[in-house]
């Protein structure tokens, strides 16, 4: 099998990813995944399309994730992966990931601070006198 990849987005972030048969090592942006994400929630929210489609430890990942908070790029590396897994082998793995929500892109974003007020929808306070 060569290699697959796949984009995902969260927010502001962007990840590249490339999935290739291996042993399961994650590696983000030439790091470890350990020692990129060091809270274990981060962790487990990358690591869950494979515990998902029961592949784990099937695959190797390389991604490129650029952009946002840990947060959302843990989140645009969970897509990235569903995606590049769908790419593999959609018949097996798109209804089990499918249906725990990882190939929809949540597409919440920050809404624009407004001129004439301190951020988006906060106003300055009102004063009668």
């Amino acid at each position: 099998m060569e290699q697959t990849n796949a984009l995902g987005r969260r927010k502001a972030a962007v990840a590249r990813v490339y999935l290739s048969a291996g042993k399961g090592n994650i590696t983000i942006n030439d790091r470890p995944l350990d020692e990129y994400f060091a809270l274990e929630s981060l962790r487990y929210i990358v690591n869950q399309p494979f515990e998902v489609a029961g592949a784990a430890g099937q695959f190797d990942v390389k991604v490129t994730v650029v952009g946002g908070g840990i947060k959302g790029q843990a989140e645009a590396i969970r897509l990235g992966i569903s995606r590049a897994l769908c790419e593999i082998d959609a018949e097996a793995w798109r209804p089990a990931l499918k249906a725990a929500g990882f190939l929809t892109r949540d597409a919440r974003e920050v809404e624009r601070k407004k001129p004439g007020q301190p951020g988006a929808r906060r106003r300055f306070q009102f004063s009668k006198r």
